[in-house]
C-alpha cells in the first residue's frame, strides 16, 4: 500500500520534535502532513507541507482534516507560553473531538516542579510551582479529562531536555556545540555535577510515532526512551573528546543573557532553573517495557549531534 493510501498522520508544529517526527513518519510508511503558521519549507520527501493558526478553532479544524493520528508538537516563543499555549489546547482538542482523530500531545516534565532529585516516573506527583509548570500541569488535566470522559482518545508523551541533530534552542544546543567546536566558550548551568537528563530528539520522533500507532498506551501518560542520566561535566568531557580540545565553560549559578539566550528568555526561564540545581533524572522504562523501543545510547546522541553542527557551520562560512 502506498503512502497516500495510507492514513494520515498530522503533524502540528515544525520545530526540531515536529521535522523529526514527520520523517520519522514517513520512514515508517504513513501519510504525512506538517503544519505550521506558514508552510514549512525543505520538509523532506514524502511530507505535505501545510500553513495553518492552531491557535484558532478555524485553522486546528482546517490543519487536521482527514486525519487519523493528530501529534501537537507545537511550541511558542517562552515568553508567550501562558498565554497562547492554553489557546492551542483548546482549538487542538476540539479539533480532535469533532473528527475523531487520536492526539498525541508532546509534553514537559514541568508539571513535576522541584523533586529535590527524585527519579522522575509516570507515577511521580505533579508539585510545580511556577507558572509555566501550573499552565502545564492544567493542560495536562485537561487532555486526561477529554479522554476519560470520551470525548477524544488522548496520550501524552514527555520528554527531557532536546539534544540532538537540529536541536538549538536547549541547553544542550546552540549555546554549547558551536562554541565547542569553534574554541569559544560554552554554558553550563547550575551545578554542573549532578545528574541531568536528556532526551535524544530522535528518541522523542521515534516515541510519539510509536505512540501514534499503538492505541494501547492511549489515556495515560508516558516517559519516552531517555537514555540513563549523567552529569552535565561529563557529557562536556565527552564532547571535548569529539573535538579534540578542551572546553571554554561559563557557568551560571543564576539566570543572565547568554549566547542565544537573552535577557527576555532568561528572564523568563527563572521560575525553571531549580533544574539546574538539583538532580533532573528521568526514568523511561515504563515505554521500554511496554514498546520495546530503547533510547540511544549518549555517545552515539552526541557523535550524531556534533556531525550536525560541524556541518552546519561549514554550510554558514560557504
Amino acid at each position: 500500500m502506498s503512502a497516500a493510501s495510507e492514513p494520515l498522520h498530522v503533524v502540528l508544529g515544525a520545530g526540531p520534535a515536529g521535522t523529526t517526527l514527520a520523517g520519522e513518519l514517513v520512514r515508517r510508511g504513513h501519510a504525512v502532513r506538517l503544519v505550521s503558521r506558514s508552510a514549512p519549507e525543505n520538509t523532506g520527501e514524502g511530507v505535505q507541507p501545510f500553513a495553518a493558526d492552531v491557535s484558532t478553532a478555524d485553522g486546528a479544524l482546517a490543519a487536521v482534516a482527514g486525519a487519523a493520528v493528530i501529534y501537537h508538537c507545537v511550541n511558542v516563543p517562552y515568553h508567550r507560553q501562558v498565554e497562547v499555549m492554553p489557546r492551542i489546547q483548546c482549538a487542538v482538542l476540539a479539533a480532535a473531538e469533532a473528527t475523531g482523530a487520536r492526539l498525541v500531545v508532546l509534553d514537559t516534565l514541568y508539571p513535576y516542579g522541584p523533586t529535590r532529585g527524585e527519579v522522575m516516573t509516570e507515577d511521580t506527583p505533579w508539585r510545580a510551582t511556577s507558572r509555566k509548570g501550573r499552565m502545564r500541569a492544567q493542560l495536562d488535566e485537561r487532555y486526561l479529562d477529554a479522554h476519560r470522559a470520551g470525548r477524544a482518545r488522548v496520550v501524552l508523551g514527555r520528554s527531557a531536555d532536546f539534544v540532538g541533530p537540529g536541536v538549538l534552542n536547549s541547553t544542550l544546543g546552540g549555546a554549547v556545540f558551536p562554541a565547542a567546536l569553534g574554541g569559544g566558550e560554552i554554558l553550563g548551568l547550575g551545578d554542573i555535577d549532578l545528574p541531568h537528563s536528556y532526551t535524544d530528539i530522535r528518541d522523542v520522533a521515534a516515541g510519539l510515532a510509536t505512540l501514534g500507532t499503538r492505541p494501547e498506551g492511549d489515556g495515560r501518560v508516558w516517559h519516552l526512551p531517555t537514555a540513563p542520566a549523567v552529569t552535565t561535566r561529563e557529557i562536556h568531557a565527552m564532547i571535548e573528546e569529539r573535538v579534540g580540545h578542551p572546553l571554554q565553560r561559563v557557568v551560571l549559578t543564576e539566570p543572565r543573557p547568554f549566547g542565544p539566550f537573552d535577557a527576555e528568555f532568561m528572564g523568563e526561564y527563572a521560575e525553571m532553573f531549580y533544574q539546574h540545581t538539583e538532580p533532573q533524572i528521568v526514568d523511561s522504562t515504563a515505554f521500554e517495557r511496554t514498546f520495546g523501543v530503547r533510547p540511544t545510547p549518549l555517545d552515539a546522541t552526541l557523535d550524531a549531534t556534533v556531525e550536525w553542527y560541524r556541518a552546519l557551520l561549514a554550510g554558514s562560512r560557504s
